[in-house]
């Protein structure tokens, strides 16, 4: 068997363009690629089945444009992160390469297993090869000036502003064709793709499938038909769950269709690639881009954040309140508060939430009804497609007011008041809450307030929203001062 192959080991980055990894291996030589699915690495990590469904399909479509390139794709399971640097070891004796490519990873685990894997491979004068993909900036490279990372978001953002002035990030060019490889693979004992997918299938609804295509071409669309109609009107219709006035690219960015960069440059495509913000709705979703960047810059410069420990230190023995039935209740969608059951209800319907009714129903969960967010951050990434360790944890942390640069424990969403502005016609909560369809627009937002609540067929509020936030005032100013 021919020596000397370089593998390109995918991770949370299943596209062949403007990949930095792909890119770089076949610059190389002769290039195979791998994935690793690691099940129980998975579920350790709370990894919602629907997330799952959408990578493994994704990664059957990126098996497909890989083999057009001639490029082949070894698929192999090892339950275990930990596992990871021995099954390197064995590859080597099934297989011939110098160099693995990879996109860096941010959190704790995916640190470890990596620095794990690139000393086994050194030690055997192999070499892992990690790239920056995943952010427009590589981590540790955006610093205030005492050469410590940014806390504040604001801060972050003006430097990140300085960065892009000098120039856009650009986009690597597409891998070309290479001769074509053979090699017997047999001893590997691949992972059936499509049987492992369709097992996470089985346990969707039909609808999950329907709602969400795979595919890079799918999702460029998505940014395109963004840019063309939804840019103009982003900064006034992002914050109104009825109307479908995001991108919708979350969950593509997560698991990689689509990167960071592709999104950048579309952005600015109009202005020929220069930083020139031309509108809101242009500078808005630059911002929101940003606030992704921030969380994921934090990830790694903050690795308590991804073992379950809050970032202000000073937050880490808030009385939480034990209230099993009161967490089943927001988890169901049945707390009797409209704006937080249509969002709880949407997540389970279709694995997805708009961002606006995520912020709600967390300070809901953390504030109204003082149960600890981490129950509220996990129960997210057990069912969101696009559950995303670093966004899904500062935003949870943000609401909590535990995290950097969070929301004052003191300044608490009214859930109604948000409905009643977000949503003033009710039509959100109508398309997720039928039966309370047939109420006029104002009582929607508080059903309960005319005492109709019986004959709706829908729960009384389980807490009241004035005392709960005063008891939430009290808790954290008690912890706090």
């Amino acid at each position: 068997m021919q020596s000397n192959y370089q593998l390109i080991w995918f991770r949370q980055d299943l596209r062949i363009h403007d990949h930095a990894a792909l890119w770089h291996a076949t610059q190389t030589g002769p290039t195979i690629a791998l994935v690793i699915l690691s099940p129980e690495q998975w579920q350790k990590h709370d990894d919602a089945p629907i997330k799952i469904e959408f990578y493994l399909r994704q990664l059957q479509h990126l098996k497909q444009a890989l083999a057009a390139l001639n490029i082949p794709l070894i698929t192999v399971s090892v339950p275990h992160w930990q596992d990871i640097p021995e099954f390197f070891k064995n590859l080597s004796q099934h297989l011939h390469f110098q160099y693995v490519y990879a996109n860096i990873e941010l959190g704790v685990n995916e640190l470890k297993r990596d620095h794990d894997t690139q000393a086994l491979l050194n030690r055997h004068k192999k070499d892992l090869i990690l790239l920056n993909d995943r952010t427009l900036f590589p981590v540790a490279s955006i610093r205030n000036q005492s050469n410590l990372p940014y806390q504040v978001f604001g801060s972050f953002k003006k430097t990140c502003y300085q960065r892009l002035q000098h120039g856009l990030p650009q986009c690597y060019p597409s891998p070309e064709t290479q001769p074509q490889i053979s090699c017997d693979f047999s001893s590997l004992q691949e992972t059936d793709i499509e049987a492992l997918q369709q097992h996470y299938t089985a346990k969707l609804p039909q609808p999950y499938i329907e709602n969400w295509k795979i595919g890079e071409a799918y999702a460029l669309h998505l940014l395109d038909q963004f840019m063309d109609e939804k840019l103009i009107n982003y900064k006034n219709e992002r914050d109104l769950p009825a109307q479908a006035g995001t991108s919708q690219l979350s969950a593509y960015m997560n698991i990689g269709i689509i990167s960071i960069r592709q999104c950048i440059q579309a952005l600015f495509r109009q202005q020929q690639g220069d930083f020139i913000i031309q509108s809101e709705g242009q500078q808005t979703w630059l911002d929101e881009l940003l606030w992704r960047e921030f969380y994921q810059h934090i990830l790694f410069d903050f690795p308590k954040v991804s073992k379950h420990l809050p970032f202000k230190s000073t937050t880490q023995n808030i009385g939480w309140r034990n209230d099993p039935i009161g967490l089943e209740k927001w988890q169901q969608g049945q707390t009797g508060i409209p704006i937080v059951d249509a969002g709880m209800r949407q997540l389970l319907a279709t694995g997805w939430m708009h961002n606006r009714v995520r912020m709600i129903c967390a300070m809901f969960l953390s504030k109204n009804l003082l149960i600890d967010w981490r129950k509220g951050e996990q129960w997210f990434m057990q069912h969101l497609i696009d559950g995303d360790l670093a966004a899904n944890n500062g935003g949870w942390q943000w609401c909590a007011s535990t995290g950097t640069d969070a929301v004052p424990y003191f300044r608490i969403f009214n859930p109604v008041s948000q409905s009643q502005k977000f949503d003033p016609q009710g039509d959100y909560i109508r398309k997720w809450l039928p039966e309370l369809a047939g109420l006029d627009d104002k009582s929607i937002h508080e059903p309960y307030a005319k005492n109709a609540v019986k004959s709706l067929n829908y729960p009384a509020p389980i807490v009241d929203l004035k005392t709960s936030r005063v008891r939430a005032i009290e808790t954290f100013k008690a912890y706090l001062h």
